[in-house]
């Protein structure tokens, strides 16, 4: 598996190694040993899948607040979508910072986003299904949203009108947001 890391301190790329023949390919999506080869530690607990009809839908940008923060692993099986990360862990040597991971079924990439991230992706295609880990159960208590085009954060998505949710539509700038973590290092 090819590993790289991003402009956000603990945010990776995973691009599996596939093997095909006449009859399709074969590809190892998940192995723990690899991720600790990669630093990461995070053992995953739950995975959720969503899907998204039409191209142009955002989802984001989320997190979970402590102590119920996710770390994911996240992948696209159907389609091709614009992954973003937010760093917005006080400390951090990349506060402040986003990363665009285009994941697809095609290329078959996975990203992995530290806890303390706030996460989102715009869809590239109509007919999106998306997979991803996380290190910790989904609380509604702590589940919160930051407005996708918070000008503080600066992210660029590629969509001039994207579909959103009402929750997304109602999101907070960070700034008046609940939203705080603390870098770990």
């Amino acid at each position: 598996m090819d590993i790289k890391k991003t402009q956000i301190d603990g945010a990776i790329v995973l691009t599996p190694k596939v093997f095909g023949d006449n009859r399709g390919w074969f590809m190892e999506s998940y192995s723990k040993r690899t991720l600790e080869e990669a630093g990461i530690f995070d053992e995953f607990i739950q995975d959720n899948r969503s899907f998204s009809a039409e191209k142009g839908t955002l989802r984001g940008l989320h997190c979970q607040t402590e102590p119920m923060a996710q770390a994911k692993l996240l992948t696209c099986l159907k389609g091709e979508i614009l992954d973003i990360a937010v760093d917005i862990r006080k400390g951090s040597p990349t506060y402040m910072k986003w990363v665009g991971v285009k994941l697809s079924e095609e290329n078959k990439k996975m990203f992995y986003i530290p806890a303390g991230c706030l996460h989102g992706f715009v869809t590239l295609t109509d007919n999106v299904e998306v997979m991803y880990k996380v290190n910790n159960f989904y609380s509604p208590e702590n589940d919160r949203s930051v407005r996708f085009d918070d000008p503080a954060l600066g992210v660029e998505w590629g969509v001039a009108n994207p579909i959103l949710s009402q929750k997304d539509l109602n999101a907070p700038l960070l700034k008046d947001s609940d939203v705080e973590f603390i870098y770990k290092g």
